[in-house]
């Protein structure tokens, strides 16, 4: 026993002068608080999710472990979720994620061809949008899209006769997902907008000049063969950003209509879904069990987005 003693402190007498601990030790702190933030915001609450997923818990009673009931009951008994969740969810993601997407980084691209203080003074009204959230739908989409003559919309169509009676557009099934989607879109512009514009903004000119004496004739063919190339990290973060955004914007539909569960479920959302059961109800093990299915939904689609965008090497 005193013989291992004696070799390992020799053993890190020695690292220390030849510099390894002191090495090894920098990077333990330097990695420290990363690690300690990472596990409390993320890894910790992650894990009582699912913990608290194959339970039956009702923030008043013990958890009660029900193991994977409650995602039979999600895949198999729960006509909401299956008829009118998850459709919602897929449909409202996939067009305004890879839309809003497309629409960012078009925009920032038409953007980088203009000048610095019109560019400047334009790029921030696109975002702004991004920052005023649910006090913008609220002030200006609601009584944009208000059910009685007052409606801002309404009033147009009743004033030029294109119809005889006020539309609930909000109230509406037929109308509320569509306005959701419009609203998405109009305020997509976020923090990937912004760094698809600095993408483009900062990419090499030596290759447009080389590109062209290479034979490319015009803007399509160099958006395609080296701005897009050329800015894959940026690609990439609006990719993650735009699908985290997506699934997470519950609350439009909700702040449209002013109720939760939304008329006949037409925007009902798995934010939605998952409010409903775990604030509403207090079924907390099964609105744990929705989280997770949205996280792993979530984790799936940036998986797809790594493969488009990420580097291969």
């Amino acid at each position: 026993m005193k013989q291992k003693y004696k070799q390992l402190k020799q053993r890190v007498q020695h690292d220390f002068k030849t510099g390894k601990l002191s090495d090894a030790l920098s990077v333990f702190f330097l990695l420290l608080p990363y690690a300690l933030l990472f596990s409390l915001f993320i890894a910790i609450p992650v894990a009582i999710a699912v913990g608290l997923s194959l339970t039956s818990f009702n923030l008043i009673e013990a958890p009660e472990y029900r193991g994977l009931m409650n995602y039979i009951t999600v895949l198999t008994k729960d006509p909401v979720f299956l008829k009118y969740v998850l459709p919602n969810t897929f449909k409202y993601a996939l067009i305004t994620g890879p839309g809003g997407y497309m629409l960012a980084f078009i925009l920032a691209w038409m953007l980088a061809q203009i000048q610095r203080i019109p560019r400047t003074i334009i790029a921030l009204a696109i975002y702004t949008p991004s920052m005023l959230g649910p006090i913008l739908m609220q002030v200006i989409f609601r009584v944009l899209f208000n059910g009685d003559e007052n409606g801002w919309l309404n009033s147009v169509l009743l004033s030029n006769d294109f119809i005889s009676k006020p539309i609930q557009f909000l109230q509406d099934p037929a109308w509320l997902m569509d306005i959701m989607i419009i609203v998405s879109l109009y305020s997509a512009m976020g923090i990937g907008f912004l760094a698809m514009l600095a993408g483009v903004l900062n990419g090499n000119e030596e290759l447009y000049e080389a590109a062209y004496i290479d034979g490319i004739k015009n803007k399509f063919q160099e958006v395609i063969h080296i701005t897009i190339p050329s800015m894959k990290p940026q690609m990439l973060f609006g990719a993650v950003m735009a699908i985290v955004q997506s699934f997470n914007n519950g609350y439009i539909g909700v702040a449209l209509s002013g109720q939760n569960p939304t008329p006949q479920y037409s925007g009902q959302l798995i934010i939605n879904h998952i409010e409903d059961f775990g604030m509403i109800r207090y079924e907390m093990g099964y609105a744990a069990a929705l989280s997770v299915v949205l996280l792993l939904i979530i984790w799936g689609f940036s998986k797809t987005a790594y493969i488009l965008f990420g580097e291969k090497d």
